[in-house]
């Protein structure tokens, strides 16, 4: 049985309800000591990060003359970095240097973090531990090794006339675009064994057994499950060794020659010897700006791939 207040209409039946006032959520002790913790790494951050890219930001915005600064806003420095032919075919090669070692040492960094995640058994971590050995050394040293097993009377050219492959020792070994290639992949394959390694270790095993219990062979187990679970680490891969082989400047100096010069060479040129600071932070800033794009792009197709191989 229902009352007459119940039976009865609202009295203002399109009056809307009044909205609460916003109040600020009290931190409760937790929030306040993760902040109190976090801010110290945020100025940390912001002093010796993003600090000194400001600076750098400023400098490409003035000219220089000599030993003075003038600090009038211009953007002649940008119209030098993105019009002048040197420039442009510096960075073109770069960022094609970039992309073919990056791909190439994913490519083979794959397979030995395939083998160590799923046939390593108890012994992954010394597998791991075998790996980077070889990093141990000092970065010039090992791209000295290379300058010697690239040389023209060096280990490979004297195997492939012992060999019978060649009659005379190859000169485009060394001194070359493909030789910075090969130094580059070499320094940096450990850095994408290693991102890639993990995510296969966080593959859930029983995907694959149920994939196996449908009918899935290798291959088709592999290209549906295995690669798509993968694949953050494949672009944290990607990522790791693209970006930082745009600015190597020491070994396009020791191995690339006339042919492997790259844009960090002309940007390291321009702060030493040339001494023009606000044209070499031009060419900085225009570098970070189109590897940061071609990073982008990398990112969106291969999540592509995934969601079409899915």
């Amino acid at each position: 049985m229902t009352t007459a207040l119940e039976d009865s209409p609202a009295p203002f039946p399109n009056q809307k309800p009044k909205a609460r006032p916003f109040r600020l959520r009290s931190l409760d002790p937790e929030e306040v000591r993760g902040i109190r913790l976090l801010s110290p790494t945020f100025l940390y951050t912001l002093a010796f990060l993003i600090g000194p890219i400001l600076v750098v930001v400023a400098h490409s915005f003035w000219t220089q003359t000599y030993l003075t600064i003038d600090r009038s806003f211009t953007l002649e420095n940008y119209r030098i970095a993105l019009t002048e032919p040197i420039y442009q075919d510096l960075l073109m090669r770069s960022l094609y240097i970039s992309f073919v070692v990056s791909l190439i040492t994913v490519v083979l960094a794959y397979p030995i973090a395939y083998f160590i995640s799923f046939h390593g058994g108890s012994r992954k971590g010394l597998l791991l531990f075998l790996i980077t050995i070889p990093f141990w050394t000092g970065y010039l040293l090992r791209v000295m090794a290379w300058k010697v097993i690239l040389g023209y009377n060096g280990v490979l050219n004297t195997a492939l006339i012992g060999l019978g492959v060649t009659d005379k020792p190859v000169e485009s070994l060394l001194y070359s675009s493909n030789a910075v290639i090969i130094t580059l992949i070499h320094a940096w394959a450990v850095f994408a064994i290693l991102p890639i390694f993990v995510s296969l270790e966080k593959i859930d095993r029983s995907y694959l057994e149920a994939a196996t219990d449908l009918g899935d062979g290798p291959v088709r187990r592999f290209m549906r499950i295995t690669l798509p679970l993968s694949m953050p680490g494949v672009i944290g891969a990607l990522l790791i060794v693209m970006i930082p082989t745009v600015g190597d400047f020491v070994t396009p100096r020791l191995v690339g020659g006339s042919e492997g010069i790259m844009i960090a060479n002309a940007i390291q040129s321009q702060f030493g010897r040339s001494s023009n600071w606000p044209l070499g932070a031009a060419l900085t800033i225009t570098t970070m700006c189109v590897v940061t794009i071609m990073a982008g792009m990398t990112v969106l197709v291969l999540r592509g791939a995934v969601r079409w191989m899915r």
